[in-house]
């Protein structure tokens, strides 16, 4: 399977000093999704070119990637999400 490395266990990103959610990935995996993941806002950024139906289509993609980017991200993140108020 090619994908087979991508989807396996650990902490791809480390949770925030302060806030809510992860900060940048600390893995190649997480890099790997944020790449595929800015990649593909980039890519809904040439859909007003295409006409209505071509941005509709893309900013329904758009809304997909982001809530599959937040599944992930909270799924791989060390500690898990809470808010965070400095602290370790």
């Amino acid at each position: 399977m090619m994908f087979h490395g991508l989807f396996e266990e650990g902490d791809w990103s480390v949770p925030k000093r302060y806030g809510y959610g992860a900060g940048l990935p600390i893995a190649w995996r997480g890099w790997a999704v944020l790449g595929m993941y800015l990649a593909i806002v980039f890519a809904t950024t040439l859909a007003p070119l295409a006409g209505v139906a071509v941005l509709i289509i893309a900013m329904t993609v758009l809304v997909l990637a982001t809530c599959w980017l937040v599944v992930i991200a909270q799924r791989h993140a060390r500690g898990g999400w809470r808010w965070r108020w400095g602290e370790d």
